[in-house]
């Protein structure tokens, strides 16, 4: 089978430098606790610093993969309203994420920020690598 050449995905290009900018916003974030809780490394038995260290890590855990797939997508020529519809869902998923790992247990809050993050950010990867799937057949 031969396939049409790939484009460059500069949607997702311009997504990939926000998530950056985000992932250093939230290394500050983990760095500005470390130093309030005096802990050189690790979480210093801090329960707000280990939520923050979890955050930072779950985003560095999904959002590569859900760009690469998402870049793959565009590559293979996925329509731009539909690439962007997945980076401003997973955006929106990955910011929301962070608010909800502080919020108290059990609120609306943790519930919608946190949980809506996950559940979102499962539904892009989902949607993507069918598309992908989908697109490549």
């Amino acid at each position: 089978m031969i396939y049409p050449p790939m484009t460059y995905p500069s949607i997702t290009a311009v997504y990939a430098a926000i998530f950056a900018l985000i992932f250093v916003a939230l290394s500050g974030w983990i760095v500005a606790g470390r130093v309030r809780s005096d802990a050189l490394f690790g979480d210093g038995g801090n329960e707000e610093l280990q939520k923050r260290i979890r955050a930072q890590s779950n985003f560095a855990e999904y959002v590569p993969f859900a760009l690469l797939l998402i870049a793959l997508l565009e590559a293979r020529g996925a329509g731009p309203v539909f690439v962007n519809l997945l980076l401003i869902v997973l955006l929106v998923a990955r910011t929301a994420h962070p608010i909800g790992m502080l919020a108290p247990k059990n609120s609306p809050q943790q519930f919608g920020c946190r949980g809506g993050g996950i559940i979102a950010t499962f539904a892009v990867l989902v949607v993507t690598a069918l598309a992908l799937i989908v697109r490549v057949l």
